[in-house]
C-alpha cells in the first residue's frame, strides 16, 4: 500500500523562451525526498524571434522548442511555461474569508473588472489564497493575475505545435523566486529577514527583484545585458552575429579579449547592478542588502561576481538552481555547471510539479 502513497506527481517539464534561447528543465525526487534534476537542455534562438516577450517568428520557435525537447532526450510532454511580467497584470485584494471556490471566483471576477483595462472577456484570469491577510481579521488576501487572452494563446499554440500539452501558464519572475527561495533557504539563518537582491541577466534586459521572506520589495527592469557584449565581440573583431554569439560561448575568441572586451564589459556591468541598487536605496526605506544573487545567462562571465562584490561591498553570488540537487546521470554536469544561472526561470517552473 505505501507505494500507492508515495507517489509522485505527474512528471512535468519546465520550459522557459527567452529573447535569446528556450531552456528546459525536468526534476524528479529520489525516495529520500531530495530534488533530482533528471533533464535539463538549451536551444539558442535568433534575435527578433522573440521581442519584448512577444513571438515573432512562431513557426521558428516551435522548431527549436521541438529541438530542445529532443536534445534532452525527455518522454514527458506535460509542460509549464510562463510570460513576462510586462504581459500580465497583478494584484492582490482583500476578500472575507470562508468563501467557497464559486463565491471567490464571483468576488475575484467583480474586484478585477477594477483594475484591468481590458474587457474580461479579452483576459484570461487567474487567482490564488495567499492566506490569511495582514490588516483585517478574518479576511483572506487574493492574488489576481490576468493576461490578454491572445498572449496565453500564443504560449498554448507554441506548445502543441512542439507536440507538448500545457498545463500550467506561470509569470516569469515568480517562477525564478520559485527557484530562488531554496537557494535563500541554504543562507545562514535559513534566509529569514535577510534582503536578498536577484538580477537576472538577460539578453538584452536585466531584471533586478528585491526579495525578504516571501515579499517583494522592489523590482524593475534595465536595459543592459549579455547582447551588448556580443555586439562588442562584433565590433572589435568584424565576426557575424551569430559567429560572435558562438565564440563568445564556446570561449574560442583572439588573446587580446579578455582585457580589451571582456573585463571593461564586466566592469561596466557591474557598475549597472551597483546604480540599480542605488536606486532602490533611494526609493525605498532600506540602504543595504544581505545578498546579491546573479542569475541568467550573462551572469557567469568570468569575473562578475568579483566585479560586483568590489563596486557594491555587499556578498554576491551565482544563483545556481540545481545546488543542494542530485544529479542525474544523463546530465553532463560541466556543461550544466557552466550554464546553470541560465535555467533559473525553468527550473522554478519544473519545481511546480510538486507544489499542490
Amino acid at each position: 500500500m505505501g507505494s500507492l502513497f508515495s507517489r509522485q506527481p505527474a512528471p512535468l517539464l519546465g520550459l522557459d523562451i527567452s529573447s535569446s534561447s528556450v531552456k528546459l528543465v525536468e526534476l524528479g525526487r529520489d525516495k529520500a525526498g531530495n530534488y533530482v534534476l533528471e533533464r535539463c537542455a538549451i536551444e539558442p534562438l535568433e534575435r527578433g524571434w522573440i521581442t519584448d516577450g512577444n513571438v515573432e517568428k512562431f513557426d521558428e520557435v516551435a522548431e527549436a522548442m521541438r529541438k530542445v525537447v529532443k536534445k534532452s532526450g525527455t518522454k514527458t510532454r506535460n509542460v509549464a511555461m510562463a510570460l513576462p511580467p510586462s504581459a500580465v497584470i497583478t494584484k492582490k485584494i482583500t476578500l472575507p474569508g470562508g468563501l467557497s471556490e464559486q463565491e471567490l471566483e464571483i468576488q475575484v471576477e467583480a474586484e478585477a473588472n477594477q483594475y484591468i483595462p481590458f474587457s474580461l472577456d479579452e483576459v484570461s484570469l487567474d487567482f490564488c489564497v495567499v492566506g490569511p491577510s495582514a490588516s483585517s481579521v478574518g479576511d483572506v488576501e487574493v492574488l489576481i493575475a490576468a493576461s490578454r487572452k491572445e498572449k496565453v494563446q500564443d504560449r498554448q499554440g507554441l506548445a502543441e505545435a512542439a507536440g507538448l500539452k500545457p498545463i500550467i501558464i506561470d509569470v516569469e519572475s515568480y517562477s525564478s523566486r520559485l527557484a530562488v527561495a531554496r537557494l535563500v533557504e541554504a543562507l545562514p539563518k535559513k534566509g529569514v529577514d535577510m534582503i536578498v537582491a536577484l538580477f537576472e541577466v538577460g539578453g538584452f534586459t536585466t531584471s533586478m527583484q528585491v526579495l525578504r521572506n516571501d515579499e517583494v520589495l522592489y523590482d524593475r527592469d534595465q536595459a543592459f545585458g549579455g547582447a551588448q557584449l556580443t555586439q562588442l565581440i562584433v565590433r572589435q573583431y568584424g565576426f557575424s552575429p551569430e559567429e560572435a554569439e558562438s565564440k563568445k560561448r564556446s570561449g574560442d575568441l583572439p588573446e587580446d579579449y579578455e582585457s580589451g572586451v571582456l573585463r571593461p564589459f564586466v566592469d561596466s556591468m557591474a557598475q549597472e547592478v551597483a546604480r540599480a541598487l542605488q536606486f532602490f536605496f533611494t526609493s525605498t526605506p532600506h540602504n543595504r542588502v544581505d545578498y546579491i544573487m546573479l542569475g541568467g545567462g550573462s551572469a557567469a562571465l568570468p569575473g562578475l561576481v568579483e566585479a560586483v562584490t568590489q563596486q557594491t561591498s555587499f556578498a554576491c553570488n551565482l544563483a545556481n538552481p540545481f545546488d543542494g540537487m542530485e544529479i542525474g546521470e544523463t546530465i553532463r554536469e560541466k556543461k550544466m555547471r557552466r550554464e546553470a544561472p541560465s535555467y533559473l526561470t525553468s527550473c522554478g517552473l519544473a519545481l511546480r510539479r510538486f507544489l499542490s
